[in-house]
């Protein structure tokens, strides 16, 4: 196995301005499919979207023509889907050939959530060209989609940066939550104690105080990036940001909230939640990562919308969740980057030796975790397993630990399946349950009771750690191996065959 990294050094940073400036360079090579043609936001715009936007592998989406919002008196007439739906346009972020292996986008990310460039703060920007407040304010008046056919409502909060900062500190956090329109200035929201923003509101909470929060609709794609990763809490969003475009945020305060947000966003959304409970109302259903709607509908924390500022004819962002067999949401692709190198930097800070790759598939978003080992000694695995769970970064994440060899490549599920038929053996401690830790609530398969986030602050998972190392607990044979050779042909005998491809007619399947 050869070690990832050399991409670091041929990554040029681009800071391209705005979505707008995002949009334009995918145009340039070909990555955006504009649709003209009048598209339902009821259903049918988030029914397209989910069966066109493959497998990483597919275009981003401008639609452009949106039933009941194609006007001339449209507050918003376009909606943006898809920005980070595929590796090419996460490499691009990075600054990177759109060709970069994903294996050495995980190794960018590993440093990346390491570095900063702090923002700056400037007298205005194109996100003040319209402030709405007062009896104005109408959420419906953008293009807000109902994406889902069983959703509770239209979804206005699906990738939108949510902006709120520690009262003690002072430090924004920016991150990726979901939120309903709920009337004409409400925004019911999910919201938990284990989460980054749920930690400032509990500070909040105590003091009595609402919550200030802003939601940023549109901006540069390292804004999505960074809002839905899991960067360290003593570490604010937008010096990542700076980092990963490789310059500063240009940042202005909102109108009626002590925040900061990008001068040059689409849309900002201002408000205020209230911990009083007499002030929430009911949310959902929701189809979410984990590829089931989230069924409960129920009251929740509400924002209640203060100010709304916008761009002149502003872009509206936002996306499906829950990825299926054929079909991987924006959040499956950047989650199986970003979740991988996070658990990386987690090994390699509890000292675990012979790391060699690290892969949560997309499909899953990364819930489950494959570490691929350099084995020098008895219960390496399980030390793998233990500095994952341990990591503040576990809240959501690694759930399935699966522990393999050097000679088995995680990024192909046929190589991983391999290796659980052969080198699991159950009996001999392959499997480790650790159990009733911390987990995500919204998953489908812990309890109902045991998923309540409002009485717990998380769900409750049994985390599993399978081994499917070569068992070194067995006697090596005379030749010094524990196991028989594999089926692979020898080098010397590749290398004569390929020597005669051509002759037998086989270049198409070299």
């Amino acid at each position: 196995m050869t070690q990832s990294g050399g991409a670091a050094g041929a990554r040029k940073p681009v800071a391209f301005g705005d979505m707008r400036g995002w949009i334009e360079a995918l145009r340039g090579v070909g990555e955006l499919r504009e649709i003209d043609a009048e598209v339902d936001w009821d259903v049918e715009l988030g029914t397209i979207y989910r069966m066109a936007q493959g497998k990483g592998d597919r275009p981003a989406f401008l639609f452009k023509n949106i039933k009941d919002y194609n006007g001339a008196d449209a507050r918003c007439r376009e909606i943006f889907v898809g920005g980070q739906g595929a590796y090419s346009r996460l490499a691009m972020m990075f600054g990177l050939p759109r060709d970069t292996p994903v294996r050495d986008l995980v190794w960018i990310c590993r440093t990346i959530f390491n570095e900063r460039i702090p923002p700056v703060t400037v007298d205005t920007g194109p996100v003040k060209e319209n402030v709405i407040a007062g009896d104005d304010i109408d959420l419906l008046s953008f293009p807000v989609p109902k994406w889902n056919r069983l959703d509770g409502g239209r979804y206005v909060l699906t990738y939108a940066g949510c902006v709120t900062k520690d009262p003690d500190t002072g430090l924004h956090n920016v991150g990726i939550y979901r939120g309903m329109v709920g009337g004409r200035d409400t925004i019911p929201v999910l919201m938990w104690r284990a989460q980054h923003w749920g930690g400032h509101f509990t500070k909040y909470e105590a003091r009595g105080e609402k919550m200030p929060v802003a939601f940023v609709l549109g901006w540069e794609p390292s804004l999505g990036f960074t809002a839905g990763a899991p960067v360290p809490r003593d570490i604010s969003e937008y010096d990542v940001m700076g980092a990963i475009r490789g310059a500063p945020v240009e940042l202005v305060p909102c109108e009626t909230v002590p925040l900061m947000v990008p001068a040059s966003a689409e849309i900002v959304i201002e408000g205020w939640i209230d911990p009083d409970p007499a002030t929430f109302t009911e949310e959902g259903p929701y189809a979410e990562f984990t590829g089931y709607y989230a069924t409960e509908r129920t009251p929740k924390h509400t924002a209640k919308v203060t100010c709304i500022t916008h761009r002149d004819d502003p872009i509206f962002r936002g996306t499906v969740e829950g990825a299926l067999s054929y079909s991987y949401a924006e959040n499956a692709i950047m989650s199986s980057v970003q979740r991988s190198a996070t658990a990386w930097n987690a090994l390699e800070r509890a000292g675990v030796p012979g790391v060699t790759d690290v892969f949560g598939m997309p499909i899953h978003a990364g819930v489950n975790m494959a570490v691929q080992i350099r084995q020098t000694y008895r219960g390496q695995a399980k030390q793998v397993a233990a500095a994952l769970w341990g990591d503040s970064s576990s809240h959501v994440r690694y759930k399935h630990v699966i522990v393999v060899d050097d000679d088995i490549d995680i990024h192909d599920y046929a190589a991983i399946d391999w290796a659980l038929a052969w080198r699991v053996n159950a009996g001999e401690g392959d499997i480790v349950i650790f159990p009733a830790t911390w987990g995500a609530g919204l998953d489908p398969s812990v309890r109902r009771r045991d998923a309540d986030v409002h009485l717990f602050g998380t769900g409750k998972w049994h985390r599993v750690l399978i081994d499917a190392t070569i068992n070194l607990d067995y006697p090596p044979e005379r030749d010094g191996s524990r196991y028989p050779p594999t089926v692979e042909p020898m080098e010397e005998d590749k290398q004569a065959a390929l020597a005669r491809w051509s002759a037998l007619g086989l270049d198409d399947l070299r």
